[in-house]
């Protein structure tokens, strides 16, 4: 190794390269020769090693675009919460018809049905003012008798709601069942209700009573002689403390846990028409046809019901059945 000291330029080495514009500082290497051509590229600026010196920017720039990005799904996410609160908060709105007051129309209606389906021309005053309570004061001016011509009679026997139809919030038509002068009838009452009011809008009309229908014959059932005789000794004095009230005596025939009410003592039991007892496992669920003898005060009448009754009933102890509930029967009535 050849080494020239040049006190301008520094130390420098002809093996490698190595120039230092200053004592101690190696400014770049060059492996080879130093030749003229290195010196002018050099002196120029050109054929410097820039290494990595450009990745450095992009380390920065990718650390902000992935703050922004973070930024705006961040964003996204508290404004699809905020959003979903902001809804639970509020609630559904409510629609039109639910706004409707459709008890209170439906009580309105059973009153109007009093006044409406009772007139007779020795009492024509009083259904005119009874009817002015219920109707627009131009309806009532107009036509006081609220489409009757003043001739005939009819006597309201019973009434009921048979439903409603709401078409907004402002406007419904009550269904009532009604029976006049014995004649079974449905009855549309328009009712209108705004600010905590209501009227009956317009003139009702009568419409046809539900006509009877024959159901279906039900299903012959499969009867198991066995347990229908166990049952049959043993239900006739479960009637007869169901009829007196409840008690001591009810309860010794209820399965464990169970507790009924009585009919208290309006009934006394008076036979077993017909029990039904379909096959099955310890549970079953039996239609028995009671016969009750109806009381007044407490003394028996000539009067007889036979109803007919669902009963489920459990064997607990080989034979010896309780119950487990009673209701009505969708059954016909009758011995089988």
């Amino acid at each position: 190794m050849v080494r020239m000291s040049n006190p301008g330029d520094g130390m420098q080495s002809l093996a490698y390269g190595v120039t230092s514009s200053r004592p101690g500082g190696i400014h770049r290497a060059h492996r080879g020769p130093v030749t003229d051509d290195f010196r002018a590229k050099e002196t120029a600026g050109e054929g410097a090693w820039s290494g990595a010196g450009g990745r450095w920017i992009l380390w920065p720039l990718r650390a902000v675009l992935w703050a922004a990005l973070l930024v705006i799904a961040v964003r996204g996410v508290m404004a699809v919460v905020a959003g979903d609160a902001s809804r639970a908060a509020s609630g559904p709105s409510p629609s039109a018809s639910s706004q409707f007051p459709v008890t209170l129309a439906e009580a309105y209606a059973l009153d109007f049905g009093q006044a409406y389906l009772n007139f007779d021309p020795a009492t024509q005053a009083q259904r005119e003012q009874a009817l002015a309570a219920f109707v627009p004061q131009s309806l009532a001016t107009a036509d006081p008798d609220f489409g009757w011509n003043g001739s005939g009679q009819a006597r309201l026997e019973s009434e009921h709601v048979a439903g409603i139809s709401v078409q907004d919030a402002r406007h419904a038509v009550v269904s009532l069942l009604a029976t006049v002068s014995g004649q079974r009838m449905e009855l549309g009452v328009p009712v209108y209700a705004a600010e905590g009011g209501m009227v009956v809008s317009g003139v009702p009309a009568w419409l046809g009573a539900p006509r009877a229908i024959t159901p279906p014959p039900p299903a012959a059932a499969s009867s198991d002689p066995v347990a229908q005789s166990e049952l049959m000794n043993q239900l006739p004095a479960f009637f007869q403390a169901y009829a007196g009230g409840g008690g001591p005596s009810l309860n010794r025939f209820l399965a464990p846990g169970v507790s009924l009410t009585g009919l208290g003592g309006g009934v006394a039991f008076d036979s077993i028409a017909g029990l039904v007892v379909p096959r099955g496992g310890s549970s079953r669920d039996i239609t028995v046809t009671v016969v009750w003898q109806v009381l007044n005060q407490g003394n028996p009448t000539t009067a007889k019901l036979a109803m007919s009754y669902r009963v489920s009933v459990v064997d607990l102890q080989s034979g010896k059945w309780y119950v487990k509930g009673i209701s009505a029967s969708s059954e016909a009535v009758g011995g089988q």
